[in-house]
């Protein structure tokens, strides 16, 4: 029988405990720098003619519409199938007689009121850089993808958008995305609407 056990050496793991804290320390870093570095990206639009300009998120994409405008991107990263979109329209306006932002608001109102489940959320006055502005916020209901045998449940999609007269010209900036992703693409939202220059 052993009476004194053997005595038992434990080298010292600090120094490597140590080194990989810091390793792992700075891959954080770095990867937390990458990503906002990527995400904070921005791919400018400006009308050809000096109108409005302003920055988009460079990861979205340009995308076909049906409707007449200058500008339509979408971010293909939503999350639903309803994808996260920007779209600005211009109408040129009658400068002897050029209707007031709230006959733009009101005829606005009406158009979107044809929407499934339109439902206005609210509307005011607000500053689009340096100029006013109507902001409107309303709901409503779309079948994203309407093929036979791709089937998929209808959205809510909730838009923001921005009436602003500039000169001789009306601009309708569209900021939508669905309910669920509304509150994400918010920031994205805010950023785009700082990011507006008008003539």
């Amino acid at each position: 029988m052993i009476k004194n056990p053997a005595t038992i050496y434990r080298p010292s793991h600090l120094p490597k405990d140590l080194g990989v804290a810091l390793v792992v320390l700075l891959a954080l870093g770095l990867g937390w720098l990458l990503m906002t570095q990527t995400t904070g990206r921005t791919r400018s639009y400006a009308e050809s003619d000096g109108g409005i300009s302003l920055a988009y998120p460079a990861g979205w994409i340009t995308v076909d519409s049906l409707q007449d405008v200058l500008l339509k991107v979408e971010d293909p990263q939503a999350v639903s199938t309803f994808k996260t979109t920007l779209s600005i329209e211009r109408r040129d306006l009658d400068v002897s007689n050029p209707p007031t932002l709230q006959a733009l608001l009101d005829r606005r109102v009406e158009d979107r009121s044809l929407l499934t489940g339109y439902h206005l959320l609210a509307d005011g006055e607000t500053p689009l850089a340096n100029q006013r502005a109507i902001l409107l916020e309303y709901a409503y209901v779309v079948q994203p993808i309407d093929t036979p045998r791709r089937a998929s449940l209808p959205v809510v999609v909730k838009a923001r958008e921005y009436l602003v007269i500039a000169g001789d010209r009306s601009y309708v900036i569209t900021l939508a995305a669905s309910e669920a992703a509304f509150e994400q693409a918010r920031s994205a939202f805010e950023r785009i609407a700082r990011s507006v220059t008008l003539p």
